[in-house]
């Protein structure tokens, strides 16, 4: 494995049930004013330090936490079970309503811990069904949602599609082997110019780091047992975020998702230039600042 260290944070960890779970703080710069607590929550096949935390040299604000900290943002993040430094040990794949659990007990020690009254959710790939799916559980600790990279049906996921044909593999055992080339895969199976080779480095460094293999429950769950959601069940304000060239995220069964949820406080955004890992793209920033007018956005004065 590789050998990355993080820092400027405030590690906590806490239990569900039995089961440590591992969660990463960075506090919102008391420079500018206070703008909310942002719950990240991490994909399939990487921990939430190297997801949400990265630090590329020449990268300005690779970490999001760093670039949401300093815009006034309390940032959170956890590794969900089985991955990263939470436990690995029980006997089961760790699949997407697993995760959910998760959430539901991190949020609840977020709110506990700093007095905040509900949360802005990020969630990207399985991590946007983990956080849709604790959304649908506990609306009212849910400010607003951010979904990225997400999937409804998998109707139109020209990876999902690719990703089948290994099921009987991923069902047969609770995780599956990652190494470097692996982690490249992952940015050259759409479209490899939206990323550059340093900060696939880092990132490859940063997940092996932790983990050399990953639960294969979200796997399992997305190729097989779609749809995980009712939208109409889905009361907050929300955004999907959708990278041009994503091949998980399918175009028109996003549409169709997104109809169909009934707040009318809520965004579509196409991210021109981008594939599935969206902060490690090349047009990172343009995410980041997507987010930030989504979470700072006024509550509407008149909803009719």
């Amino acid at each position: 494995m590789s050998n990355v260290t993080w820092t400027g944070g405030i590690e906590h960890w806490i239990h569900k049930g039995d089961i440590r779970l591992f969660m990463w703080e960075k506090k919102a710069s008391p420079k500018v004013p206070h703008a909310g607590t942002i719950f990240f929550v991490h994909g399939s096949s990487m921990a939430s330090q190297p997801t949400f935390d990265l630090y590329v040299p020449g990268r300005p604000y690779s970490s999001a936490m760093d670039w949401f900290s300093d815009h006034g943002f309390d940032t959170w993040t956890m590794d969900n079970e089985g991955y990263g430094r939470s436990d690995k040990h029980r006997d089961i794949n760790f699949d997407i309503s697993n995760g959910a659990d998760d959430l539901a007990v991190g949020s609840q020690y977020i709110l506990d811990k700093t007095g905040a009254t509900s949360l802005l959710m990020y969630g990207i790939s399985s991590g946007a069904l983990k956080a849709a799916l604790f959304t649908e559980r506990h609306p009212e600790r849910v400010a607003k949602l951010a979904l990225d990279a997400f999937v409804w049906t998998g109707e139109g996921s020209h990876t999902l599609d690719q990703r089948k044909k290994k099921l009987p593999e991923f069902l047969a055992q609770n995780r599956r082997p990652i190494d470097r080339d692996f982690v490249h895969s992952i940015f050259k199976r759409d479209h490899p110019d939206t990323t550059d080779p340093v900060t696939v480095n880092a990132f490859a460094d940063a997940i092996l780091t932790l983990d050399d293999s990953m639960p294969t429950g979200t796997y399992v769950d997305m190729c097989s047992k779609l749809p995980l959601l009712d939208p109409t069940k889905i009361t907050v304000p929300s955004i999907i975020l959708r990278g041009e060239y994503d091949g998980i995220a399918g175009m028109d069964d996003l549409i169709d998702f997104y109809k169909l949820l009934p707040n009318m406080n809520k965004q579509f955004s196409v991210m021109r230039g981008i594939s599935h890992a969206s902060f490690q793209q090349k047009n990172y920033m343009m995410v980041y600042h997507i987010l930030n007018s989504f979470y700072t956005m006024p509550e509407p004065a008149y909803q009719g």
